[in-house]
């Protein structure tokens, strides 16, 4: 999953990990590894892919970025951004709704879901909502999706380039989960919280 395992945001994200597309980094967020590839305390399969989390017929899609940011209004100068899986090839979001499945793992093992952003600053970014979490058990293609409450914290902002553009990203997310984690993510299995997406920075699109 970005469950973020030290985002799951588990980030799981929170590892809040948390909830389109994202770059590599040394840590885990849920059951993935920074480099989009599930990373478990028992080994993951490396094929097949894991499924994508369930569309929610109920939400509208979130916004994604191609050359400019999500949200009706532009986004401020400076304004900081979310590479989905922390890839910078990808979608970006700014302040994200999350409603359609905000990706914090290249193997859409862990997704932001009804994301409310309470704050998205130059610092840091706050927002409630719910983390899906597939506890890839026996393996991830064939693991339960759990939906979790969530709280995640997006901070450590740094200045990327990719594809001629260069912006700020958020590269750690952390988790909260007010209501707990399901049994099949205790002992070995928990998240890494905070989840940092380590390979973002500098030039490149990684």
């Amino acid at each position: 999953m970005i469950r973020a395992r030290t985002i799951a945001l588990a980030f799981p994200f929170v590892s809040l990990a948390l909830l389109t597309g994202c770059s590599s980094a040394s840590s885990t967020v849920g059951n993935t590894a920074a480099t989009g590839t599930p990373a478990h305390s028992s080994a993951a399969p490396s094929s097949p892919a894991a499924p994508s989390s369930p569309a929610d017929p109920s939400s509208p899609a979130a916004p994604a970025v191609s050359g400019s940011p999500a949200g009706a209004s532009q986004p401020p100068a400076g304004a900081v951004y979310f590479a989905q899986s922390g890839q910078l090839n990808g979608p970006v979001l700014y302040e994200p709704a999350c409603r359609s499945g905000c990706e914090l793992s290249g193997d859409s093992t862990t997704a932001l879901w009804n994301m409310s952003w309470s704050s998205w600053s130059r610092t840091d970014a706050v927002g409630a909502g719910t983390e899906k979490l597939d506890d890839c058990n026996p393996n991830c293609a064939a693991g339960t999706v759990h939906a979790v409450k969530v709280v995640v914290t997006f901070s450590k902002p740094v200045t990327a380039s990719c594809d001629g553009t260069t912006r700020q990203y958020w590269t750690q997310a952390a988790f909260s989960w007010p209501d707990g984690l399901p049994a099949a993510f205790s002992g070995q299995n928990a998240p890494e919280n905070p989840f940092s997406y380590s390979g973002i920075g500098g030039s490149g699109c990684a």
